[in-house]
């Protein structure tokens, strides 16, 4: 396994950026090392500062040898907690590891994979993207943690810099790591939240490979309502578990298989149209229907299920 050691220069080294967002983004396991890991004093920290000073100040003027001593202890105290807060990350190993495709709005969830090799237990860690999650490392132990990013446009999604601090172990200081890593997470467009029935199947489609029965007359689904048949319950959805639907028809024919095309997708733009083509999918699978999918440049085949719905929805988010 190798780890991230790129060399820099003297100019890099001092770069403000590096404090902030890390160097540039890798692939590899990155090792927590003098070059990686920033110290810097904590409201606390200053505080403690401002007190040694007071106490320097009065020993000076009153001459007391015991105010003295009680100001070069207290500043041994504060130099020596720059070591063991350095030691509270020094050492680690960091990796990237899966993320999840989620739909626009959404947080996209990256899981970082921390690996502590020594014989030193980390205490008090915090692992910070958008979001901070605190963990505490045993000895040759390794834990996962996921930091999540909020999504705001389909497309791939970029983690960004992911900052591990520490304050261990009296407060006084703060040393954190920014690490960029090439992590990313597919986003799909957010569903329609209108409601609108799956499209009519022109005529033609069966000729092109979109066989349907009664597409004409179906409308879509909707939640079951008292009163509404049995005959119209749509039972495949039922068996999964995903709740009661009924079929809504405009006659009495039934069907299983319809077309989802972006060219007949509603909507005054292309964000709006891929909207729709993202709630047709969603609830075409959910319903257990098969669904012919197209998009200008590619055409999918009816199908459902897993595979199918990844493939329909990937598409949609790199349009």
């Amino acid at each position: 396994m190798g780890y991230s050691f790129l060399g820099i220069t003297l100019k890099e080294r001092f770069r403000l950026s590096r404090f902030i967002s890390g160097e540039k983004a890798v692939d590899t396991p990155v090792l927590l090392n003098h070059r990686r890991i920033f110290i810097l004093p904590t409201q606390r920290g200053l505080g403690f500062v401002l007190l040694i000073v007071l106490l320097m100040l009065i020993a000076f003027v009153y001459n007391n040898n015991l105010a003295y001593m009680l100001a070069f202890l207290l500043a041994s105290v504060f130099f020596i907690t720059i070591l063991h807060s350095y030691k509270a990350l020094s050492g680690l190993v960091v990796q990237p590891g899966r993320s999840q495709a989620v739909f626009a709005g959404e947080a996209a969830g990256f899981d970082i994979h921390i690996n502590n090799p020594t014989e030193i237990e980390r205490h008090q860690l915090q692992v910070t993207l958008q979001d901070t999650q605190s963990l505490t490392l045993q000895p040759q132990n390794a834990e996962q943690v996921t930091v999540y990013s909020l999504t705001a446009k389909r497309g791939w999604h970029h983690a960004g810099t992911v900052t591990l601090s520490s304050s261990y172990p009296l407060g006084l200081f703060r040393a954190w790591s920014p690490i960029r890593f090439n992590l990313k997470a597919l986003v799909y467009p957010k569903p329609a939240s209108v409601e609108m029935p799956f499209p009519k199947a022109p005529s033609e489609e069966n000729q092109q490979g979109f066989s349907g029965n009664g597409a004409d007359d179906f409308y879509g689904l909707q939640e079951y309502q008292s009163g509404d048949s049995i005959k119209h319950i749509h039972w495949k959805a039922f068996a999964k578990g995903l709740g009661v639907f009924s079929k809504r028809y405009g006659a009495d024919q039934s069907l299983e298989e319809i077309r989802l095309d972006y060219d007949h997708a509603p909507g005054h733009n292309s964000e709006e149209r891929l909207s729709r083509m993202c709630r047709w999918v969603v609830d075409a699978e959910r319903a257990g229907i098969r669904y012919g999918f197209a998009l200008p440049g590619l055409t999918v085949p009816p199908g459902n299920g897993l595979a199918h719905y990844q493939k329909c929805l990937e598409a949609l988010a790199l349009f």
